[in-house]
């Protein structure tokens, strides 16, 4: 397969582009980050995908 016709998405963490893997083929969709580092370095309340300063 050719590697430029692979999808792609932003890292919400670092703002660097990443290509879709194998290992995602079933949760591309939630897919949002692109690494375990950038994931673990990501702020809670936006991970979860909550705003800051705003109560339930």
């Amino acid at each position: 397969m050719n590697k430029s016709l692979l999808p792609s998405k932003v890292c919400v963490a670092c703002g660097r582009p990443f290509s879709w893997r194998k290992r995602w083929a079933r949760c591309w969709q939630q897919v949002r980050y692109c690494s375990e580092r950038c994931r673990r370095s990501a702020p809670r309340g936006q991970a979860q995908g909550q705003r800051q300063g705003q109560r339930p």
